[in-house]
């Protein structure tokens, strides 16, 4: 053990010098008025900055109705799905409040989930207890978060289905208690299958037995959010008033007529500058996925300045765009706006140092927590971007009736990943898809799930 003498404690003398540097400094005690009162976020809210928000842009995409994940961390569902209704709805003519199901795909992502999960457990069966491998399993096993080419193996192996064929339950859009009972059972199903494999019982006998545990996840996600059909009648009134009656339809067949994108061609380009992650590579998360047998998550990494022209190339051609960020940095809920001089913080705290884009997501300040929608942007003179327009899944009383805006600035700090079609990326760009991925630990911050 450190003696006391290497490890300093705080000095009766170190406390009265903060105490009268605290004092000298003129605006220490209008700061501490000011904030004991409100909150600080209020208090040093930039009035310049909150009244300059400007609600033009050169490239501004058709917008829809905004939705509303309510209380549930499916952010990622309800941003993917909003990138796919634009084209179901011209495929339908259908009017702008026309949403696809939530729900539908928040009960396979569960399931597949906890198959993904107990696959993993079987998996590290001769890992210890106690690991940091099974405490990460074993942390969240179902949680709402997601990744991008999750949302693609979901689509691939069940389709999708209008909001009507499957809509939302008490459970779908407060998730705590469904997500406390279901994960439960999963850590009993975890410790039971090692137990078995700790025993001798072959592999045909605890892949049996899991398929029994599952059938009993089912079951409890049936009774939350009710049982996902495996056909539905479909027929609408589109915007003209004109009736059409398709009929018996599987939620796969429903996907091939009414949206039909090859979700194959779709790349997920992040930003990653930590030293070491050199650009042009591929990236892959260790345990990280919901589907068995589906897309492995693979990121191309590259700067910032690629990824917004992929980003405008898309949106210039009439396509929105699903990306990934860390939401609650310089974010003001109520005005919409992400924007880094949002707080004038200096005159509240005092200057200090802060952590770049590599050091924070080396030193846990910062990772991937909320995936939107890119539906406009504004560029300059010489076609570079200055604001960026979003479409938010945090319904219609946030921002301009549920869109955000986003500074060009704050995108180079907090943006992690963007979804582009491939056509939009450079041939060189293109080769490094090929090669193997670089594989990260399950606890790297790439890995993180947008909630």
């Amino acid at each position: 053990m450190s003696s006391s003498t290497s490890r300093p404690e705080i000095s009766a003398d170190l406390i009265d010098k903060m105490r009268s540097a605290f004092r000298a400094d003129t605006t220490s005690l209008p700061a501490m008025n000011a904030v004991s009162s409100t909150p600080v976020t209020r208090a040093a809210l930039s009035r310049d900055v909150a009244s300059s928000v400007d609600l033009s842009f050169s490239v501004h995409l058709p917008e829809n109705a905004i939705t509303s994940q309510n209380r549930s961390g499916r952010c990622w569902l309800f941003a993917a799905l909003n990138t796919l209704r634009t084209p179901a709805m011209k495929a339908m003519n259908m009017e702008k409040e026309f949403e696809l199901s939530q729900n539908w795909l928040m009960f396979w992502d569960k399931l597949e989930k906890a198959n993904f999960f107990l696959e993993a457990i079987l998996e590290t069966r001769d890992e210890e207890v106690g690991s940091r491998i099974i405490d990460h399993l074993i942390n969240s096993p179902i949680e709402d978060g997601g990744q991008w080419h999750m949302f693609v193996g979901l689509i691939q192996k069940h389709g999708i289905v209008p909001k009507a064929a499957m809509p939302e339950t008490d459970s779908s859009g407060n998730t705590r208690e469904m997500n406390f009972f279901v994960t439960t059972r999963l850590r009993a199903q975890a410790k039971q299958l090692r137990d078995m494999a700790a025993s001798g019982s072959s592999d045909k006998d605890l892949r049996a037995e899991k398929e029994a545990m599952l059938a009993g996840i089912y079951r409890m996600l049936s009774v939350h959010l009710g049982e996902p059909p495996a056909e539905f009648d479909w027929q609408w009134r589109d915007k003209d008033r004109e009736f059409h009656r398709r009929g018996k339809i599987t939620p796969k067949e429903f996907y091939d007529e009414y949206v039909g994108i090859d979700l194959d061609e779709m790349v997920c380009l992040v930003n990653d500058p930590r030293p070491g992650h050199d650009y042009g590579k591929t990236l892959t998360v260790q345990h990280l996925g919901s589907v068995v047998g589906g897309p492995e998550i693979t990121y191309l990494n590259t700067d910032s300045a690629t990824i917004k022209k992929a980003a405008i190339r898309q949106m210039q051609e009439g396509e929105s765009v699903w990306f990934g960020c860390d939401v609650g940095k310089h974010l003001d809920r109520k005005l919409g706006l992400m924007d880094l001089d949002l707080w004038d913080l200096d005159p509240v705290y005092g200057e200090h140092e802060l952590l770049d884009k590599a050091g924070r997501l080396q030193y846990g300040q910062s990772l991937m927590t909320h995936a939107m929608v890119f539906t406009g942007v504004d560029l300059d003179e010489d076609g570079h971007s200055r604001r960026w327009r979003v479409e938010n899944s945090w319904g219609k009383d946030a921002g301009d009736k549920g869109y955000f805006q986003m500074t060009d600035a704050w995108f180079d700090q907090y943006m992690y990943e963007v979804v582009v079609h491939r056509r939009y990326l450079e041939d060189g760009l293109l080769k490094a898809l090929d090669e193997e991925p670089i594989v990260l630990p399950p606890w790297d911050p790439m890995g993180s799930l947008a909630l």
